[in-house]
């Protein structure tokens, strides 16, 4: 008979070899967290942690340049959607898409008799993207709704009253500065309408007293038989550039809706913000 000898094993395949050391551990994202908020670039721009008690919760509003505008605590009835109908927030929120859209719109809008209908054209029709000016049109209708509710939310919830009466003044500026940026704007698509309303709305301004020439007051600005206030030196005059809607109209229109008015409206919101924190938060109801 003929011995059988035994299998012979297989040859084990060398183990592969590991990318890091045996004693070596993948970090955690909570460890990464901790090591970035205790490295001195976070310390740099947050000056305190976690909010853990009342005091630390105070700090970290006080010392943030976003947080400081907004009161650190606020009524939990004045927080309510109910009784605020967030209408101060959603206007707030509206004028940043109506900034981002209007400031894209820029680009390829020439605020000239030539070229505005035009671009206005090729905005909906070619430019990719051009929803942009559907959203920044009907974003400034939605602003208008919004401001009135919230004027309107104010007023009934007696929230005009002392101390917070002068935020009020400064709201009803601000109401103001929302409706000449949507008649600033009415003229930018140079169309017929646009033309039109605007020299109806423009005529308006001749009845301004003292500053129209035809409004009251107006025949007392003279110097002997030298008359002030005309037709060529009235607000109206002022307003347009001109005697009609021109081209002079439409580029002190689009300055306007551009950049002076956004900017007093800026600056005013903030001023608004930071008079909310100063006068105890949001007023509580009734």
């Amino acid at each position: 008979m003929t011995e059988q000898t035994a299998p012979v094993p297989p040859t084990p395949e060398p183990a592969p070899k590991r990318k890091f050391p045996l004693h070596f551990k993948m970090p955690e994202w909570n460890e990464i967290w901790t090591g970035f908020t205790r490295s001195q670039v976070y310390k740099s721009m947050f000056r305190h942690g976690y909010s853990t008690d009342e005091r630390d919760r105070a700090l970290t509003v006080l010392t943030n340049v976003f947080f400081h505008l907004h009161p650190v605590k606020v009524r939990k009835s004045g927080a309510r959607f109910g009784f605020t109908w967030c209408a101060g927030g959603l206007s707030f929120f509206v004028f940043l898409t109506l900034v981002v859209s209007g400031i894209l719109l820029m680009f390829y809008y020439r605020p000239t008799v030539e070229y505005a209908y035009n671009d206005i054209v090729a905005l909906r029709e070619h430019v990719p993207f051009g929803i942009m000016r559907e959203l920044h049109r009907w974003g400034a209708h939605a602003m208008i709704i919004t401001v009135w509710l919230h004027m309107f939310r104010v007023f009934m919830t007696g929230s005009y009253k002392p101390p917070r009466e002068f935020n009020w003044v400064v709201g009803v500026i601000l109401l103001v500065l929302t409706m000449l940026l949507s008649f600033t704007g009415y003229l930018l698509p140079w169309d017929q309408l646009a033309m039109w309303a605007i020299t109806v709305g423009s005529n308006m301004a001749r009845a301004t007293p003292f500053l129209g020439h035809e409004g009251p007051g107006a025949a007392l600005l003279s110097i002997g038989d030298i008359q002030l206030v005309h037709s060529g030196s009235d607000v109206r005059f002022a307003l347009l550039g001109g005697r009609f809607v021109g081209a002079g109209a439409l580029l002190r229109f689009y300055i306007l809706h551009c950049v002076a008015i956004p900017t007093a409206a800026v600056i005013l919101m903030a001023v608004h913000f930071w008079r909310i924190r100063k006068d105890g938060g949001i007023s509580g109801p009734l």
